[in-house]
């Protein structure tokens, strides 16, 4: 395919590359993107995930959340991909400067990445609302209904849900990558949910690659265009 191969020349040429995924990224590792609702999801609950997964929501109806939360937003058994062993492998030669994900499974890490900035939180960090004491995903996983701490506080997931805005240094330190990359690969993403979306406009150079199943609103301002699974266009970079 001649576009993979121009990405093959570009990645070769690049030693400031910054990788910017969403949910795409994840689903070849087992972990639907929670806004494809299917007839099971109809059955089992009454309002839309949008809803389930507000902060008014949480703080409204926290059982309701946390079975959704458990039920469809943790993956305890899930496994990097193709393309987090390969951005992972990218960030050991030297040529990847960062990962900027919209995603909160931690794969990235668990695929060695070291240089991730999660705009959206991980499911791996879990927090007491009282007393901020530090919980794993595997206490979180122990505790049935509702996850309570010791000293009677709810333990809120560190994800930011509907209506919480994002980390302000997280974001700040995200821009300042995509600023001064010199390649900027768009992965598994439909660029629709903002802020993250509008990260694009600070890419200042003229290497900019979109990866993705479907159309994004930003085709049009990319250098390059490949569409396809993330997982399969990247396990095709071996070796660069």
């Amino acid at each position: 395919m001649e576009t993979v191969e121009k990405l093959k020349q570009w990645v070769q040429e690049s030693d400031n590359i910054v990788f910017f995924g969403g949910a795409g990224v994840s689903t070849e590792s087992g972990i639907p993107d929670f806004r494809s609702v299917d007839g099971l999801y109809n059955q089992q609950y009454d309002y839309p995930p949008e809803t389930i997964i507000s902060h008014s929501f949480y703080k409204r109806n926290p059982e309701e959340f946390f079975r959704f939360y458990k039920d469809r937003m943790i993956f305890p058994e899930a496994k990097p991909n193709a393309a987090h062993l390969a951005l992972a492998e990218l960030e050991n030669q030297g040529k990847l400067q960062a990962v900027i994900t919209q995603n909160i499974d931690g794969l990235h890490q668990m695929a060695g990445s070291k240089a991730v900035m999660e705009l959206h939180g991980s499911v791996h960090r879990n927090y007491c609302s009282r007393c901020g004491q530090f919980y794993s995903l595997e206490d979180i996983l122990a505790k049935d209904g509702v996850p309570y701490c010791e000293c009677g506080g709810v333990i809120k997931p560190d994800v930011v849900l509907y209506e919480e805005g994002l980390d302000q240094g997280v974001l700040q330190k995200a821009v300042s990558y995509i600023r001064h990359a010199d390649m900027l690969i768009i992965g598994g993403t439909s660029l629709v949910v903002y802020p993250a979306a509008g990260l694009i406009h600070y890419y200042q150079g003229n290497k900019l690659v979109i990866i993705n199943k479907t159309v994004t609103p930003a085709d049009s301002q990319a250098d390059l265009v490949i569409t396809g699974k993330i997982g399969e266009v990247f396990s095709q970079l071996a070796g660069v």
